[in-house]
């Protein structure tokens, strides 16, 4: 199974493969527009500025699954991060990340790619992953990892 393989929904209803990203660099990030680590919106928006020329994607997937701190529907949540946070980076429809409901895409990374102490869920919103220019899962951070803090581990991968 490859990280290839899965199809999402884009924040405005579109199906489209990962395949799409094949070659890039990739941090997915699951998100919540009323979460305290909110702001981590701007500091990913300044990373995906700043190396999206070198190959870099940043695909965010709100989640209302960590105290409903994700409440609105899509066209809300497109607005929210627009307005609020300049995003210009792929965001997706709503999703959950764990679960018997998890997006596949979820279920997939938080296997291969388990937290502290070998958990598989994630615990908070703003969980991100790494993945490389070949699809592989290099890296899972802690919500509370502040997205400039991989920078060097992203570089190394562009």
């Amino acid at each position: 199974m490859s990280i290839y393989e899965f199809e999402v929904k884009k924040i405005n209803g579109e199906t489209v493969s990962l395949e799409e990203y094949k070659g890039k660099v990739m941090i997915i990030v699951n998100t919540a527009s009323k979460c305290g680590f909110s702001p981590q919106y701007d500091d990913l928006q300044s990373l995906y500025i700043q190396y999206k020329e070198d190959g870099l994607v940043i695909l965010g997937f709100p989640c209302n699954q960590f105290l409903n701190q994700e409440p609105g529907d899509d066209l809300e949540i497109d607005s929210y991060c627009k307005l609020n946070h300049g995003v210009t980076f792929p965001m997706f429809a709503k999703v959950n990340v764990n679960g018997k409901d998890a997006h596949p895409l979820f279920s997939y990374i938080t296997e291969n790619a388990p937290g502290v102490m070998g958990s598989k869920s994630i615990k908070w919103n703003f969980t991100k992953f790494l993945i490389d220019r070949e699809g592989n899962i290099v890296s899972r951070y802690a919500p509370r990892t502040k997205p400039l803090e991989i920078e060097d581990d992203l570089k190394e991968l562009l």
